[in-house]
């Protein structure tokens, strides 16, 4: 098969970027292949945005905050009995019925726009020639003239007995079967305080271990006030500690496992301690689906992480290019890598020089009490601008649908990190609140 473009993808919509070629009368074709997870999950077209990130997560998010808006609902004057239970596989089922609906969308859509879509693995062969092999075996090869990268990131595992026998991450999480019950998730990562977070939020029995500190690359300042509002909400931290093996105690839907840890005192001393939980998540980081590409063969260079190293999402290779998470020092976020896209697009078919401008972008972390930023923690720009430049203003606060409910009046935190030197110019914004995604706008 000969092609002029050629796109590996993971992630959500980066065949915004064929369309331009196909306008032209270029032959274009996605690949997408999905390698079960240890559990045996896998998904369909979309990316992991799609059906394993952003979309299923903010859809139990929303479950959680459906139950605390019913224990809210009585100080406004509503009467219901107590009987109300959450029912696990009612939300996952009308979650993935919803997904199952993006997969097809996103099929036609290929299909429409005459792309040529094939569920297979690829390998480089050379600079324009891939060796693809589906899950059946049926084995092909595939030549183009440009390829686009863009195949995501999948978590990571820790080098501990049991952890891939017996353990879930998010990519299984979502779809799980069975409610997970008494859970610990290992992790202090976005997506280790997200699923913690929902999970308790829905009634669970929620730990969270931590090895150093919360959120890292966010500002410590805010992170901590959300690992505080969610340990003063049914989640449990265990702080200082690291997994050493899981045991299966119990086979079942689910189950029951041994967690053995390791606890750091303040005097430095170590201690040993096993606790027992239903269902485990690891959440300790993700890598880039980098690797058994062959992609060091053709001369693409990788960092140290697996991270490809690029300019102006050019690799180190000329016409093949990458967006998306896989991408050195870039934020790991879709609308980002759709952006990049779009804009790549431009510069090759449209006479564009517009670069995409990767600063000052907005995210937000989806825990029970949501964390919005956009620019510099107040530790990045301490570090860049000096102590002595840098001037904070910050504010707690109680949004007006909490004062009915009485709930805690200093939960909520806004700040923003002023450069003094430019007239006080705002560097970074950050708050913690309901809607603290919707806030930033």
């Amino acid at each position: 098969m000969n092609m002029t473009w050629l796109s590996l993808v993971e992630d959500q919509e980066v065949w915004l970027l064929p369309r331009k070629q196909l306008l032209l009368g270029k032959k274009v074709a996605v690949l997408d292949f999905v390698k079960p997870t240890p559990l045996g999950t896998t998904w369909g077209l979309g990316g992991t945005c799609v059906n394993v990130g952003c979309i299923p997560k903010k859809l139990m998010h929303q479950a959680a905050i459906l139950g605390h808006s019913l224990e809210d609902a009585r100080k406004f004057g509503w009467e219901y009995s107590k009987g109300v239970r959450h029912n696990w596989d009612s939300m996952k089922q009308a979650i993935q019925d919803y997904i199952g609906s993006l997969n097809w969308n996103y099929r036609v859509q290929l299909r429409t726009k005459n792309v040529t879509y094939l569920n297979t693995y690829a390998t480089f062969v050379d600079r324009h020639k891939v060796h693809t092999v589906n899950k059946r075996g049926k084995e092909q090869d595939i030549t183009s003239q440009h390829f686009l990268l863009a195949m995501g990131e999948r978590p990571r595992y820790p080098d501990i007995p049991g952890a891939k026998e017996f353990c879930i991450t998010s990519d299984d999480l979502f779809s799980l079967a069975y409610c997970p019950e008494k859970t610990l998730v290992i992790g202090a990562s976005y997506v280790a305080l997200e699923c913690a977070g929902f999970l308790a939020g829905i009634g669970l029995d929620v730990t969270v271990m931590v090895r150093s500190i919360l959120l890292r690359g966010f500002d410590q300042e805010m992170a901590e006030k959300v690992g505080s509002y969610m340990a003063n909400h049914s989640v449990n931290f265990i702080r200082k500690t690291v997994p050493l093996k899981i045991e299966r105690l119990e086979e079942g839907s689910p189950g029951r496992l041994r967690v053995t840890y390791e606890i750091t005192a303040e005097d430095g001393s170590k201690t040993k301690g096993t606790r027992e939980y239903n269902t485990v998540i690891l959440a300790v980081g993700r890598d880039p689906c980098t690797k058994d590409m062959a992609l060091d063969k053709i001369g693409v260079k990788l960092d140290k992480n697996g991270k490809v190293i690029s300019q102006n999402e050019e690799t180190s290779v000329p016409g093949i290019y990458a967006i998306g998470d896989i991408l050195q020092g870039k934020p790991e976020l879709t609308p980002v890598a759709i952006q990049a896209g779009r804009l790549l697009s431009r510069r090759l078919y449209d006479d564009s020089n517009m670069q995409c401008d990767y600063s000052n972008v907005a995210t937000t972390v989806f825990t029970p009490l949501e964390y919005g930023c956009i620019g510099l923690s107040e530790e990045a720009a301490i570090t860049q601008y000096g102590q002595d430049n840098i001037e904070v203003y910050h504010s707690n606060f109680r949004p007006l649908e909490w004062t009915i409910v009485q709930r805690e009046e200093n939960a909520c935190y806004a700040k923003l990190v002023c450069l003094k030197t430019e007239n006080e110019r705002v560097v970074g914004f950050h708050v913690v609140g309901p809607n603290a995604g919707s806030n930033q706008s």
